[in-house]
């Protein structure tokens, strides 16, 4: 194979790599609004049963007492899935933004097409520049994993309130115990968002 040929066998690669990466990166997409729907709707639907049996005393506690482990346990799966799902769609960009920089580097000449794929110097800055954001952990508070971990978060408070009111605590203590566990696992989640996107190679 000559250079010549060579090289269109690689262009014809790369078009072809480019355009499967960009479908995987939509399907990333769509899996975590599906996902994250699912959750909410999920909640919702506690809600809305809560609303039916907030009115008897009998059957509140033992309707919270199966609601809540159940919505805390899909939503860390929930959580546990999008983490995964953002950093593969991250991942998909910077190869994306790889191609792209060969693109420029080969065809472009003196014009500036592709040129955002080499300007930052970095693959990781050059995928954050091409979705019009800059590399932060504040960016993560912004997705839609920590979204699912806030409400996680007050669900885990929530049951942290129950359980010590359970045990016999005052309401101010049992608030108070609330707040603090779902700080510490809002923080948890955040922690682990981070490390997962800090992680992941460049």
């Amino acid at each position: 194979m000559d250079e010549q040929a060579r090289e269109q066998a690689l262009l014809t690669a790369l078009t072809t790599e480019h355009f499967t990466l960009q479908t995987s990166r939509g399907a990333t997409i769509a899996e975590s609004v599906g996902r994250a729907t699912v959750f909410l709707t999920l909640l919702s639907a506690a809600l809305i049963g809560l609303g039916f049996v907030s009115g008897s005393g009998q059957l509140l506690k033992p309707y919270l007492g199966v609601v809540v482990p159940t919505l805390v346990i899909t939503g860390l799966f929930t959580f546990g899935r999008l983490v995964q799902s953002m950093v593969e769609n991250s991942l998909d960009l910077q190869r994306i933004q790889r191609i792209r920089a060969y693109y420029h580097r080969q065809f472009a000449g003196e014009h500036d097409f592709f040129a955002d794929a080499v300007v930052a110097g970095d693959l990781r800055r050059a995928a954050w520049a091409a979705v019009g954001s800059r590399p932060g952990r504040w960016q993560l508070l912004l997705t839609t994993a920590a979204m699912v971990g806030a409400v996680n978060s007050l669900l885990i408070g929530l049951g942290a309130t129950l359980l010590t009111g359970l045990a016999g605590g005052t309401p101010t203590v049992a608030v108070v115990v609330g707040v603090v566990v779902a700080l510490m696992a809002f923080g948890a989640q955040i922690a682990y968002l981070a490390q997962a996107s800090i992680s992941q190679p460049s």
